[in-house]
């Protein structure tokens, strides 16, 4: 079997499209913490969200991440859904 030519370290093309959807998800609940109109709130839930992608940064296992982003996915809808009804 021939030695790799990637330097140590590069993420394979499954890794690479799961951090993708990590970033996005994050970015998406940014942009939904920005539309809190409660500027204490808006700083709480901004620093929960950060929290909470730090302190799941070194996870690996597969099915963990994908249960992760799947509950950020259910939150962000939530967050969502609660701005709605607040703007009408």
């Amino acid at each position: 079997m021939a030695a790799s030519r990637l330097p140590p370290g590069t993420l394979t093309l499954k890794q690479f499209l799961r951090r993708q959807q990590v970033l996005l998800l994050y970015r998406r609940i940014l942009q939904a913490i920005r539309q809190v109109p409660n500027a204490c709130d808006r700083k709480y839930l901004q620093n929960w969200a950060r929290e909470e992608f730090k302190r799941n940064k070194s996870a690996t296992e597969e099915d963990t991440i994908q249960m992760m982003i799947t509950q950020g996915n259910i939150q962000l809808k939530e967050l969502e859904k609660t701005l709605a009804l607040a703007k009408s």
